[in-house]
């Protein structure tokens, strides 16, 4: 299964198309658009969110809410290209009284994408590199997440840190979590840390800065035996850490304990095996549900790492592209904080992955034929 995306952020909208999705799922369009809100949401976002209510228009691939097992063509308009029709024209010349970007952002594509492509215009980079583009993540995420549920899995995510605020307070259950995470302005299950997380965002708003932080996406109910040990390419550990990273201003990937399991004796690091019930069992998942890049059974856990947004209103000091003085960045309409919607982006990415692995371990062209063979896996699976 794979997708592609294309679009800029001002421009008339964007597009992703997927190939090798199963034939004869039921989909829902008010899911795909719900998702698609849920990444607009959080505290700490700027006016462009005011100005578009994302939807989706399936163009193909999905006739009678099912679809077909034919590439999916899904849409979403840019509503503020209106305002944008002089300055992103897809034809015609450019405006004698365009005002151009020089002064390169830190911690953006801006100066490496205009060197690479030879643009004189920074424009031509920030539009493609904005996280305007991840509606078309999510749009396809959220078609994985609805093929998911059909076999019990769930996906969900919830901020865990922000800037040097840490959430400790998560409930046992993960209808609570996911119901915590989605009552909170900033996706945060820990109320107390919420109120401090805001207070962060405020003083950053206050100064003219950004803030980052980490979330953690948990998947429940992943069989067994997804991914693979033996080519490095189809480790699913891999798969996931280069699709999160992959989202703008992601920085850092870590499964289970991560960078923490670094730190410690092995006998505190991995996790015991039982069995009981039918079933192997572990009383810990410090390996986050993943062991040699496979399933193991447990709860899959990712935490992911993000940076604080590049575009700053106080601007750090720049070099102007054109006469290669100092002058300070140039300063675009952007977020404070965008990181609880980059942990709805992030649910969703992890969503696709698992759902890519969940295909490829299963096989079959419809769901129908997936279904068959996850029924014939499990047993074979039982009686081991």
């Amino acid at each position: 299964m794979r997708y592609l995306s294309a679009g800029e952020s001002h421009g008339p909208g964007l597009t992703v198309v997927i190939d090798g999705f199963p034939s004869n799922l039921p989909v829902s369009k008010e899911y795909i658009d719900e998702q698609l809100r849920r990444r607009q949401m959080g505290y700490g976002r700027g006016f462009r969110q005011r100005i578009e209510t994302d939807t989706v228009e399936v163009t193909s691939g999905i006739r009678f809410g099912r679809t077909l097992g034919t590439p999916i063509t899904m849409n979403v308009v840019n509503r503020d290209f209106k305002n944008w029709t002089d300055r992103m024209a897809v034809f015609g010349e450019k405006p004698e009284d365009l005002k151009e970007i020089y002064r390169p952002r830190p911690g953006h594509a801006d100066l490496a994408g205009a060197i690479k492509y030879d643009h004189e215009d920074i424009r031509n980079v920030l539009e493609r590199a904005s996280a305007r583009n991840t509606a078309t993540i999510v749009a396809a995420g959220a078609l994985a997440k609805q093929l998911l549920l059909q076999f019990g899995i769930e996906v969900t995510a919830h901020v865990v840190e922000l800037c040097d605020v840490v959430a400790k307070d998560f409930p046992d259950s993960l209808d609570e979590l996911r119901a915590r995470a989605d009552a909170s302005e900033v996706r945060c299950a820990d109320a107390g840390a919420e109120a401090e997380m805001i207070r962060r965002i405020d003083e950053a708003k206050e100064n003219g800065d950004t803030v980052g932080g980490i979330f953690e996406v948990i998947v429940r109910g992943c069989p067994i035996g997804l991914g693979s040990y033996a080519m490095p390419d189809r480790k699913l550990d891999g798969r996931l850490a280069g699709a999160l990273m992959s989202i703008q201003a992601i920085k850092g990937v870590e499964i289970g304990l991560g960078f923490e399991a670094a730190r410690r004796f092995g006998s505190k690091v991995h996790d015991p095996i039982a069995y009981a019930n039918g079933r192997y069992l572990r009383a810990t998942n410090g390996a986050g549900g993943l062991e040699g890049g496979v399933t193991n059974g447990e709860d899959v856990v990712v935490r992911v790492a993000m940076k604080p947004i590049s575009t700053l209103y106080k601007p750090l000091p720049s070099v102007n592209m054109k006469t290669k003085e100092t002058e300070l960045a140039a300063i675009e309409r952007s977020d404070y904080c965008a990181l609880p919607a980059a942990s709805v982006v992030g649910e969703n990415v992890v969503a696709w992955v698992i759902a890519d692995a969940l295909i490829e371990k299963l096989g079959g062209d419809s769901l129908e034929q997936m279904q068959d063979n996850y029924e014939k896996y499990r047993e074979r699976v039982a009686k081991r």
